[in-house]
């Protein structure tokens, strides 16, 4: 059994991430870490746990005591935690400690320490932490993590909904023309903070643009499209909307393209053939069909000469921890699918 440490114990991804990893077979959770709930029932907090753990909210951090690190922390606070826990380094400090003559020291006294997965947006893309979207990574994951500490940079959801829509394009250089993408999210998205546009009596029976043409995730969907495409990226206008229900992404993205519709089908097949969460569907999906599941449902058109798709996700789960759940079952060389077999919440 391998042991698991939390860190941000107390928010939305959290909850999520405790309820996976009690059901999971092969690992235990060791401690669960909240600056403001210490010395609390877990289950008081995520009130869904009631019955099924004892465990407390820790003040303590004992990184000997597991195996791999879940950071569940805000944007922005990620990167302050592990460099004042000494748990990651940036080039800068790996450039010193090579003019100091210890590299090689100080890079394996790094790999005495756990595995993180962070599910911020502090390290996408960095340089000391690897893009963790399994459909592009996971055979870079599973043998890393086999031979060395793995640190792994969770994507974001709207960016995992958009690239599973753009991937198998990519893969074939297909992607040169304007990307359009609309995509619309529930209120877990922003996070357990209070907002007003997290507010019930603002969010229900309502709908808003935000963020239009410069979401924080387009950084990261454009980095791995120039990672699949020789370092080309095609400009991507990106409309996100806010939608007054509670969890789940829906995002539909059209763009040129000149293969027929069958072709585009058997494409989008071929390339999730091996990724078990990725199901090409083949009428409109809708977001009961994948709410509490990690899985994400693809659906293809061809109009005229425009390849429309439509990608459906939890962002809770294969948007966040369920993912991060998956990329844990590639650092262990688990069966990939362990603790995610979750079934939607349809009714």
């Amino acid at each position: 059994m391998k042991k698991i440490g939390i860190v941000g114990g107390a928010g939305y991804t959290a909850g999520e991430l405790i309820r996976i990893l009690l059901n999971h077979p092969l690992v235990e959770i060791a401690w669960v870490y909240s600056r403001s709930q210490v010395g609390r029932r877990v289950a008081d907090i995520h009130q869904d746990l009631w019955g099924q753990t004892e465990l407390l909210f820790s003040e303590e951090l004992n990184w000997e005591s597991i195996d791999l690190l879940f950071l569940c922390l805000g944007h922005g606070e990620s990167r302050d935690f592990l460099e004042n826990e000494g748990l990651c380094f940036s080039e800068e400090t790996l450039k010193e400690q090579e003019v100091m003559g210890r590299k090689a020291i100080f890079l394996e006294e790094m790999n005495q320490k756990p595995h993180i997965i962070d599910l911020s947006q502090d390290f996408r893309w960095g340089e000391s932490f690897m893009y963790g979207l399994p459909e592009v990574m996971r055979e870079k994951i599973r043998a890393k993590g086999s031979q060395e500490t793995q640190r792994i940079a969770n994507p974001g959801c709207f960016a995992t909904a958009i690239q599973l829509g753009l991937l198998p394009l990519a893969h074939e250089g297909l992607l040169q023309e304007e990307i359009h993408v609309q995509g619309i999210t529930g209120s877990t998205g922003a996070g357990q903070s209070l907002a007003e546009t997290s507010h019930f009596s603002w969010r229900n029976n309502n709908i808003s643009v935000y963020k239009a043409f410069q979401h924080q995730h387009l950084f990261e969907i454009k980095k791995t499209l120039r990672y699949l495409q020789d370092g080309r990226s095609p400009e991507i206008n990106f409309i996100p909307v806010r939608g007054n229900f509670t969890r789940g992404i829906m995002a539909t993205l059209y763009t040129y393209c000149e293969l027929d519709e069958q072709s585009l089908v058997q494409l989008y097949q071929e390339y999730y053939r091996h990724h078990p969460f990725v199901k090409i569907y083949p009428k409109n999906p809708h977001l009961k069909q994948v709410i509490n599941t990690n899985y994400a449902l693809l659906h293809i058109e061809k109009h005229e000469n425009k390849v429309l798709i439509v990608s459906m996700i939890d962002n809770l789960l294969k948007g966040a921890s369920g993912q991060a759940v998956q990329n844990m079952n590639l650092i262990f060389d688990f069966e990939e699918t362990a603790g995610l077999m979750l079934k939607a919440a349809m009714f």
